[in-house]
């Protein structure tokens, strides 16, 4: 894995050792306990919060509405036709129906997207390029 120093003296991973390194996945606890230490709130209101945020979100998204989130992005559901499938076991050769879903969807703004986009174009100017 390459680790390459920025301008600003922090290490980021190179993009090829993103593509091979796992992201860390974090936990509802662990992310409770994040936003409770920056917004100095006990983790008992921001699991409140966070739990009537979530329910709030998707019952609006539920009814087949938008959720926009200035300067974060927006939440919507998406359509998607049914279709047939056929198994690579199907002894039959019949395969099986999926009836018409929905999808929950997110876009990030450009802005979020630029922020996480930064650590790779910092390691590409430390490198010159």
């Amino acid at each position: 894995m390459q680790v390459q120093q920025t301008a600003e003296g922090s290490t980021d991973m190179s993009e090829d050792a993103q593509r091979t390194h796992p992201q860390k996945r974090v936990s509802k606890r662990e992310y409770i306990a994040g936003v409770a230490e920056r917004s100095g709130l006990p983790a008992t209101t921001v699991s409140q919060v966070y739990e009537a945020g979530i329910a709030e979100l998707l019952d609006i998204v539920v009814r087949g509405d938008r959720v926009m989130l200035t300067g974060f992005g927006r939440f919507y559901p998406q359509a998607h036709k049914g279709h047939r499938v056929q198994f690579a076991d199907g002894q039959d050769g019949e395969g099986m129906v999926i009836d018409d879903y929905s999808v929950l969807k997110f876009s990030a703004t450009r802005e979020v997207n630029k922020l996480l986009d930064a650590p790779r174009m910092s390691a590409d100017q430390a490198e010159g390029g």
